[in-house]
């Protein structure tokens, strides 16, 4: 190996890095592989990477098994140089011009030309007629919404002329920040350090750092990131929050719940008549915002108003150069709004988070075990490795699940005191703990229940003779889980929609052949079988 040629060197010490026992392979490849050879020497290697960030973490993280490997390599000390160059990233390239690609153009609705009223300040913004919602359930009424009132900017803060620089790095600790933004601590504790990246999230974690050391780029205004409950998407958000108050202290973000956003928002509209400041308190909340983190805007789904206001913020944000950040369980195109605002979603970056192998998992598991270590000065606490295999390759796919198994085998280890632990008494352990796997007994009637409810179709005419294309549609869905969720034969499913064997099986063929073509339909079926599951 030639120690003058920087890419053949650097590639020698990636794969020797990675065979320490000591690191995590996805986490090398995901924060290795951002970094660019430029020069080495014997004793001296130049690297650059795209942001602070990945430098600070590369140090923090890699700095010593790189130095390490580089010994092992050419029995010689070395000093390794990391500098930041924002153009050195081909993978950071590759991904701007793919989100330029696949931008959608958005051109905003044309609106009606509003009369202006009496005594209105000459030169302000029409304001945008806000419909009511259909008639809620009495616990949540929903009256005559009002309107966001126009928010004039000066002039120069409207559209700045090139990016501000972060601010100087608070001192804060992660409590204080917690504290002084009205944030839990364990709100707090949410992170791009401990982050577990995999395949499954990468694009999604690259793109949130992004985001969170340049908010406001158009190339990323919105950020959607979109994947099944327990994945990560509401760390993902916090840690963009956690970093922005770190790193900016001058910056102002607000990270709202979908479901706290539209309960503030009703009573904010029930007191309008009442005390018009009210809702003006509740406008400047997020108005104010330089980011605004919005988790599992799925919830707006029915409510029209509340996506409405939701939209006239979002836009007046989005102009402003302040950056917007949503979540959901499901992509853009499968959340039921208007097809308008689905376009804005996307009009931004959209990525998702996939379900975790079983090595981002397991990665998962020692950071946990670590975290627990430190947290109670546990130092000498061992997890055999089987039990940690295990747990990752028995576990689902939701995040929250594998720590929830992980912490019950170490309370048995330690509370219960059984330091000795073996395979099989984690197996008898964790026996019914995963959703994936529960002993739940699932019916025929369940299954139709749910899939009646997603696709809004009646009992009646889900087993009916009915075959227009919704209900045939979701006919074939429920035959297609049912004989996917509960081990009966095809006649016994053919009883319970009134159709024979043959055409239950033909209803299954064609879910599985577009299950493997459509990504939308994937979607909803994992949604659905976890409605099935929960409820």
């Amino acid at each position: 190996m030639d120690p003058n040629n920087p890419y053949e060197t650097w590639q020698a010490v990636i794969e020797k890095v990675k065979s320490y026992g000591t690191v995590n392979p996805a986490q090398v490849d995901a924060f290795l592989g951002r970094m660019q050879p430029q020069a080495s020497s014997v004793g001296f290697l130049l690297a650059t990477v795209d942001t602070d960030f990945i430098k600070g973490q590369i140090e923090k993280r890699f700095l010593s098994q790189i130095e390490q490997a580089l010994r092992d390599l050419f029995e010689t000390e070395y000093v390794v140089e990391i500098e930041v160059d924002p153009g050195s990233s081909a993978f950071m390239q590759q991904i701007a011009t793919q989100n330029a690609q696949q931008a959608a153009p958005y051109t905003p609705p044309v609106q009606p030309a509003a009369p202006q009223a009496a005594g209105a300040q000459a030169g302000a913004a029409p304001i945008t007629t806000v419909h009511s919602e259909p008639a809620a359930p009495a616990a949540q009424p929903i009256q005559p919404q009002p309107q966001i009132a126009p928010q004039v900017q000066p002039a120069a803060a409207a559209q700045p002329s090139s990016p501000q620089p972060p601010a100087a790095t608070s001192h804060l600790t992660g409590s204080q920040i917690a504290r002084a933004n009205g944030m839990d601590t364990g709100a707090a504790a949410l992170t791009f350090e401990n982050f577990i990246i995999g395949d499954s999230n990468r694009l999604a974690y690259s793109m949130a750092v992004s985001v969170a050391e340049s908010p406001g780029k158009s190339t990323l205004n919105p950020l959607f990131i979109y994947g099944k409950s327990g994945l990560g998407k509401t760390h993902l958000l916090r840690a963009i929050q956690n970093y922005i108050l770190e790193t900016r202290p001058d910056m102002r973000v607000v990270y709202i719940d979908a479901q706290e956003f539209i309960t503030e928002y009703s009573i904010a509209a029930i007191d309008h008549s009442k005390d018009k400041s009210s809702f003006q308190a509740f406008q400047s909340r997020y108005l104010d915002a330089d980011a605004l983190l919005i988790d599992d805007v799925q919830y707006f789904q029915g409510k029209s108003a509340t996506v409405n206001i939701v939209f006239q913020l979002f836009n007046r944000l989005t102009d402003a150069g302040k950056q917007v950040v949503l979540s959901a369980d499901r992509s853009p195109k499968s959340i039921d709004i208007d097809e308008r605002y689905k376009s804005r979603f996307n009009s931004g970056g959209t990525y998702d988070i996939q379900p975790p192998e079983v090595e981002t998992k397991l990665g998962i598991i020692k950071s946990f075990i670590e975290e627990y270590k430190r947290s109670e000065g546990s130092w000498d606490l061992y997890v055999p490795e089987d039990i940690q295999m295990y747990i990752a390759e028995i576990s689902s796919s939701n995040v929250r699940e594998l720590k929830s198994a992980v912490t019950k085998v170490i309370s048995q280890m330690t509370a219960f005191g059984n330091p000795d632990i073996t395979l099989s008494d984690v197996k008898s352990l964790l026996e019914n703990h995963f959703s994936a796997g529960a002993l739940k007994k699932i019916t025929v009637e369940a299954v139709q229940h749910e899939v009646e409810q997603y696709y809004q179709v009646s009992h009646a005419d889900l087993i009916g003779t009915k075959r227009s294309r919704n209900i045939a549609y979701a006919r074939h869905v429920a035959i297609y889980l049912c004989r996917q969720m509960i081990d009966i034969p095809y006649n016994d499913i053919g009883k319970r929609f009134n159709r024979d064997h043959s055409t239950i099986m033909s209803s299954v063929e064609k879910i599985e052949k577009k299950t493997k073509e459509s990504r939308e339909l994937q979607e909803e079926l994992e949604i659905i079988i976890k409605n099935i599951r929960e409820n």
